[in-house]
């Protein structure tokens, strides 16, 4: 088995885990958000299932950053979009719907891009890594775009989600500086480099996880899609131009490579997409379900806007206790 054949293999479970996960602490956040923060907060603590949502997302965190190791960027980080692939029929299936059309339309435009990127990205297991001065100069760049996203001004949610897919992207790719540096016997296991890449993969990864949730207030459709292709952009970025990674075919390859890319895109914008506003049943506008018309859906909380979860679909589990009467709403992130 080929490296990067190991690194695809990986990254596919982990982006159903990513996704089981999500579909987990929507459902757990739907039933406990009746009740404050604090009490809410010890009923996730004492539920089984809410830790092994977080198991599940380590896991695949886990995965990821061993895909890393055997992959290049070019491949491992596109692949991140098969979360929403996996997430769309397992949220369906849990909300006691179907699937529609245009979220089959956008996993097919999703799966067909990224096959034609795998298709031409390269094969080799990374064998280069950034040095600590090309990690610091491509983090304070990073750093300073992030800046210029953040600054107050007109659509804020769609530069803080495309600086946090830039953060998020650049933590992706000084992790993988982290793995293969540290499983490299030729010198020390925590090294001077190691160690500094590390902090600012800390820094990196906690501040994409902050600019998401920030993008995700003012709705969810086009901030997930801008965060979900922002990543790998800037992954592939810094793979193509500082760890050697290329795309077959030359000049040809690089024009499939974009045309897969776009299509992929275009894929995942279908499969973010939330659902248009129509008159509620009392005369007042609010998003609805296209398969759903009688039920809301909460726009604010990003996982119930994608797998399109009602708020009151989630069934009852002995390990939480008795929502309290009212109206139902999901708490944001």
């Amino acid at each position: 088995m080929t490296a990067t054949l190991v690194s695809v293999v990986l990254s596919l479970f982990s982006a159903v885990a990513y996704a089981a996960a999500a579909v987990g602490q929507e459902r757990l956040a739907s039933r406990t958000s009746g009740s404050g923060s604090d009490s809410g907060t010890l009923r996730l603590l004492a539920s089984g299932a809410w830790w092994s949502s977080v198991g599940l997302n380590a896991g695949a965190a886990l995965l990821h950053v061993v895909a890393l190791k055997y992959g290049p960027l070019t491949v491992v980080q596109p692949l991140g979009a098969l979360t929403l692939v996996a997430a769309v029929p397992l949220g369906a299936r849990l909300a006691g719907r179907r699937v529609s059309a245009n979220e089959w339309r956008g996993t097919a435009y999703t799966l067909a891009g990224l096959a034609v990127i795998l298709a031409m990205a390269s094969g080799s297991a990374p064998d280069e890594v950034l040095s600590l001065p090309e990690a610091l100069a491509v983090a304070g760049a990073t750093a300073a775009l992030i800046g210029l996203l953040s600054r107050p001004g007109a659509r804020p949610g769609l530069r803080h989600a495309t600086a946090s897919g830039f953060a998020s992207g650049v933590a992706s790719a000084l992790t993988q500086t982290v793995t293969v540096a540290a499983t490299d016997r030729s010198g020390p296991v925590l090294s001077l480099q190691v160690i500094g890449v590390a902090l600012l993969v800390a820094a990196f990864a906690a501040g994409g996880l902050l600019l998401a949730q920030t993008a995700y207030r003012g709705g969810l459709g086009a901030p997930l899609a801008v965060v979900t292709l922002a990543n790998p952009v800037a992954a592939a970025a810094i793979g193509l131009a500082l760890l050697g990674e290329h795309l077959r075919g030359g000049a040809p390859g690089i024009l499939l490579a974009l045309a897969g890319a776009a299509l992929a895109a275009f894929g995942v914008v279908l499969l973010s997409r939330t659902a248009p506003e129509r008159p509620a049943p009392d005369g007042t506008p609010g998003p609805f379900h296209a398969d759903d018309p009688a039920g809301a859906v909460d726009e604010e909380h990003p996982v119930a806007a994608v797998l399109a979860l009602e708020p009151r679909t989630a069934s009852a589990e002995p390990a939480l206790l008795p929502r309290p009467p009212g109206p139902s709403h999901l708490t944001p992130l």
